[in-house]
């Protein structure tokens, strides 16, 4: 006799992307027990009809008592986006940064990996239509017309009136019905290639293709030609590449098509242009010779090392030489940036070193793009590194939360900017802080680069904390300009100076304008005034836009 064991019941605690304190626990359907695991997202209702993209934590068989769980309702990914360590990060960030994991989650995961359900409305299939305000009416009227409505679709018809008591009445008069519906953002990019049919692949058949098309069709023969010589260099051909180089229509392809001569298919590609490396490491200088040694040395028994150096080019070469030892150990490594606007500098310089192997991450790509830098680095293969497309990410703060699964090396240049802070909204985290606590987890190294230390790590560096290398020379043994400094309060009261100007900065003026040189002039500030103040309520115009003070500019 055989008893039939039933399957115990599994539970997932998951992190909504919402500013809660607690994970929250679902149960798992029996169909979906043998294919949910730990760092999926996956699709929960959470109060009475909103569905949310949430993160599994946690499996368990331990039921609350305390409350009776929903299930889960569907499982969006076939492997985790997420691993282990990210969750170890995101932990630390929200008990440090004193917020909730929901607000860290939002911070690291792109957009288009955050679903949300978008309430639509439909008609119910009997109504009654007494009793009916103008509004109400007029959103019966186009239910019918238009069958679906969304919550913006509702406020448009309404002329931007608020739509939710509206709604709510059409509820309880039983005339609508209200559904939620999850929708997937990212969107891969798809392109059509051509290739040869099995018939025309035949050498045979492809003769007597060429004769049909040399009497009939001499357009369509040249394009097949002009198929074969691409077809020598590249392995796939795209629809838009044979269009361009013979300066045809669609319509031209289609013809071949249905000739049974070329076939048209799709296939899912990159966004991102796959570049050769063109450089070679430059030969270090002495001097960097002996803060690259010290960096290496300093590594042995501290996982920081800081390194000041006066000029950027400088350290760029250092970074590139240790960047390339990480590479070869087939680990990755990760760039921080503090600004979007240096970013774009530096990828042109580092792109020649390192090539595809480089992947740039930051707010100003769209959210297709991130999510792909996302997935190639969920692919990284620490045994293959030869195949890995991004190696190397290069980024802003964000860059921080990507799925690494074998840090090596984190550079964090500038590293006294501000700009590495987020102060709002939550999580308000400072990345190269987090950077340092990410190596630990990767038990991997960190450089801190800075011609002016912040003063934590300048001390830190001095009380032996952290490493401490230095580079005292610029770059290429190029002098430092000289500075002069004058004394404005001193002039003003000999009454030496020249409308704003001092005595000392007109002579020079004068010496290099004589020399048929240039000169720039930096002034440090814009405007009259950095804003104006109401003197009765003490408001101050801000930009409509941003929460930037107007400058005031006085008229002449």
């Amino acid at each position: 006799m055989f008893v039939l064991m039933e399957k115990p019941l599994l539970f997932a605690d998951v992190i909504l992307p919402l500013a809660i304190p607690n994970l929250f626990t679902y149960s798992v359907p029996a169909e979906l027990q043998n294919k949910i695991k730990i760092g999926q997202r996956v699709v929960v209702q959470f109060g009475k009809k909103k569905l949310y993209t949430a993160l599994v934590r946690a499996l368990h068989t331990n039921q609350p008592t305390d409350y009776t769980t929903k299930s889960i309702e569907s499982i969006l990914d076939t492997t985790p986006i997420v691993n282990e360590t990210q969750f170890n990060l995101w932990k630390w960030i929200a008990d440090y940064y004193m917020c909730t994991l929901g607000e860290v989650m939002n911070a690291a995961l792109p957009s288009s990996l955050k679903l949300s359900s978008e309430t639509k409305l439909i008609l119910k299939e009997k109504y009654e239509t007494d009793n009916l305000s103008n509004d109400e009416f007029r959103i019966i009227e186009t239910l019918e017309n238009d069958k679906v409505l969304t919550m913006s679709d509702v406020e448009e018809v309404l002329s931007g009136k608020s739509a939710h008591s509206i709604i709510k009445s059409l509820l309880e008069k039983n005339i609508i019905l209200i559904y939620e519906e999850i929708k997937e953002k990212y969107q891969p990019k798809i392109e059509e290639f051509v290739r040869f049919t099995a018939y025309a692949s035949d050498e045979k058949n492809l003769k007597v293709i060429f004769d049909e098309l040399e009497k009939r069709a001499f357009k369509q023969l040249e394009m097949v030609m002009d198929f074969i010589h691409l077809k020598e260099k590249n392995k796939e051909i795209k629809k838009i590449e044979l269009q361009k180089r013979n300066d045809a229509s669609a319509a031209l392809i289609n013809t071949l098509v249905n000739k049974n001569i070329f076939e048209v298919y799709k296939k899912e590609t990159g966004r991102f242009a796959s570049e050769s490396s063109t450089a070679i490491g430059k030969a270090l200088s002495k001097e960097q010779l002996n803060a690259y040694s010290k960096i290496k040395a300093e590594w042995a028994d501290k996982e920081v090392t800081l390194l000041h150096g006066i000029t950027s080019s400088g350290k760029t070469e250092i970074y590139v030489k240790l960047i390339e030892e990480t590479l070869k150990q087939g680990k990755q490594v990760l760039y921080l940036l503090p600004e979007i606007a240096i970013t774009t500098q530096v990828v042109s310089r580092i792109k020649k070193y390192f090539g595809k192997q480089l992947g740039v991450y930051h707010s100003k790509y769209n959210e297709n793009e991130r999510v792909e830098i996302w997935n190639e680095i969920l692919k990284f293969n620490e045994n293959n590194s030869s195949e890995n497309k991004f190696n190397l990410i290069l980024g802003a703060r964000s860059a921080l939360f990507l799925p690494y699964s074998n840090l090596g090396l984190i550079i964090v240049d500038e590293e006294h900017d501000s700009s590495f802070k987020q102060f709002d909204p939550a999580p308000r985290y400072n990345a190269r802080d987090a950077a340092i606590v990410l190596a630990n987890f990767h038990n991997a190294k960190v450089l801190l680069g800075s011609a002016t230390p912040s003063i934590e790590s300048y001390y830190n560096a001095q009380n032996k904390k952290y490493g401490f290398a230095e580079l005292t020379t610029r770059y290429g043994g190029t002098q430092l300009p000289e500075i002069l400094i004058a004394d404005i309060k001193e002039e003003k009261k000999l009454k030496k100076m020249k409308s704003h100007f001092s005595v000392l900065l007109m002579e020079n003026i004068e010496a290099a304008l004589n020399n048929k040189e240039q000169v720039i002039i930096f002034q440090n500030r814009r405007g009259f005034a950095p804003h104006l103040e109401c003197k009765t309520c003490g408001w101050i115009p801000h930009c409509k836009n941003c929460d930037v003070s107007l400058v005031y500019h006085k008229v002449t």
